[in-house]
């Protein structure tokens, strides 16, 4: 299955395109939709002593009858509760004339355990809140066994966000490709395990729809994922800079510079205050360390080392420093042999709270370096408050909005991490790990990106590849991981990956 992820308006393109393509008409895909939910009811609930199937008005009620019909016609004991009646003439109304069953209106619902809903009253096109009887219902079935068709209702298919209140699925049935609500907390904790269906609304179908929305996984970015060849050598495999704290603050700095390492680049250079060149110089090996105390370091630095690619930020400290630092940077040019790119993080991303236009304009300028944020939700606040505070806004427009408005590729952290880039192309991950949420987990992260960047893979899939190598590999270490392990961690991630790709055919 491919991963494009369709807003519910673009889905309903979808289904447009697919009935003007034939051969299905739209109670054809309604029927489709319904035999899909109900072999799952089927092969997962065989036990289920009665099934209640909730059927609202529009097209997810006659989804719903669908169902009911469907489990009926099987054996299934069924009862039918029903909010609304569809619109005369529509595909809901032939799919409740169809279904034979007697209707019960949804405000006399009532379930005993162990029986099993079957959620089909609004899903994915929901856009107010739930209430009345629906909120009812959504408050009989905690506690029971739900499947959702399309997506619990409650649930914005653009946002995740909750409307009012939600049921929580155990399993839930979408079509064709995944919605936003999908993947986006807090919606994507009441959906359960998630089941894409393919109801025949084929791939190129989805191609006309040109959705600039994926979820993030490695068929994304395979491809451009970077494998040294035979005559590579270690400046071919890029330079990364990391700029190191003081002497009580060095730690992030070298946390993302091992990353870096980790992740590919063929030399990584810890640019140190003086009065911590000791301190690093204690804990580093195969990593270089250079002094840099002022801004003529840093043009020193850019000019005679061949550097490919910057992190600024982890344990940096937030101030002038900093803001003249990644100016200094960004005020390169991204050429042959130049700077990729500059992966700004923590107080990085502070630092230019009162700034920010300042920062945006020299990412905007046609042969600066590639920028890559990746603020949490607190510094996605500083540098953009007013969308911050759009709460109309999901996690995913703001993320595009901020990226647009940056002239840079944005990683919106969290655990539905959101990648925008400027063009508008974005990324849900979806294999976040609870283990991550450990101190310098971050600054590892901004490592890896810097790493990838200096191979020169492009500046959105290397965001991309680092946010899903990073979950993965944090997934894999489980229970008592910190961020010293992650690097190492990598490894086993890295080389599927690269073998993976080795079997791509180049072109």
């Amino acid at each position: 299955m491919s991963n494009e992820v369709l807003s519910p308006a673009e889905m309903a393109e979808a289904d447009r395109l697919a009935i003007a393509a034939g051969p299905l008409d739209g109670y054809g895909l309604m029927q489709r939709a319904g035999e899909a939910v109900a072999a799952v009811v089927l092969a997962r609930y065989p036990a289920a002593s009665r099934v209640h199937v909730l059927c609202g008005p529009g097209n997810n009620g006659g989804d719903g009858y669908v169902v009911a019909r469907l489990l009926g016609e099987s054996g299934v004991d069924v009862t039918l509760w029903v909010s609304g009646e569809p619109r005369a003439g529509s595909d809901a109304a032939i799919a409740t004339a169809e279904c034979s069953l007697e209707r019960r209106p949804l405000a006399t619902f009532v379930a005993e355990q162990g029986s099993l809903i079957i959620d089909a009253l609004y899903g994915a096109g929901l856009s107010k809140d739930l209430s009345g009887d629906a909120a009812r219902a959504v408050d009989i079935a905690a506690g029971l066994s739900v499947v959702a068709v399309d997506l619990p209702s409650g649930v914005s298919g653009d946002s995740g966000h909750i409307l009012g209140t939600a049921f929580r699925a155990d399993i839930t049935v979408t079509f064709a490709r995944k919605k936003p609500g999908h993947l986006l907390l807090p919606g994507r904790e009441r959906c359960g395990e998630i089941v894409v269906a393919d109801i025949g609304i084929g791939n190129g179908i989805i191609a006309q729809v040109a959705s600039r929305t994926l979820e993030n996984k490695p068929m994304s970015w395979l491809r451009e994922l970077p494998v040294p060849t035979v005559d590579t050598h270690k400046y071919k495999r890029g330079h990364v800079g990391v700029f190191s704290g003081g002497p009580s603050a060095t730690g992030a700095a070298r946390l993302s510079a091992l990353a870096a390492a980790r992740s590919g680049a063929g030399a990584v250079t810890v640019l140190s205050p003086g009065n911590a060149m000791q301190v690093n110089a204690a804990h580093l090996t195969s990593i270089m360390l250079r002094k840099t105390d002022a801004i003529e370091d840093v043009h020193d630095f850019l000019g005679d080392r061949r550097s490919s690619s910057f992190v600024l930020g982890p344990g940096f400290g937030v101030g002038d420093k900093a803001r003249d630092f990644a100016l200094a940077v960004l005020a390169g040019k991204r050429q042959e042999g130049g700077v990729e790119g500059l992966v700004l993080d923590a107080d990085g991303i502070t630092s230019f709270r009162n700034a920010a236009s300042t920062l945006f304009e020299a990412a905007s300028r046609p042969d600066a370096p590639a920028l890559v944020m990746t603020p949490h939700e607190g510094e996605f606040g500083r540098l953009f408050p007013d969308i911050a505070d759009d709460k109309s806004l999901s996690k995913l427009a703001s993320a595009r909005a901020a990226a647009a408005r940056a002239n840079a590729t944005v990683i919106y952290k969290g655990a539905d991490t959101v990648i925008a880039a400027p063009d508008g192309r974005a990324a849900i991950n979806s294999n976040g790990a609870p283990w991550l949420a450990t101190a310098g987990s971050g600054d590892v992260l901004a490592g890896m990106i810097a790493g990838l960047l200096a191979q020169s893979m492009p500046c959105f899939e290397a965001a991309c590849a680092a946010v899903w190598i990073h979950a993965e590999a944090g997934s894999r270490f489980g229970p008592g991981l910190i961020a010293e392990d992650l690097p190492l961690a990598l490894v086993p991630v890295l080389q599927e990956l690269v073998e993976a790709r080795q079997k791509v055919p180049i072109g």
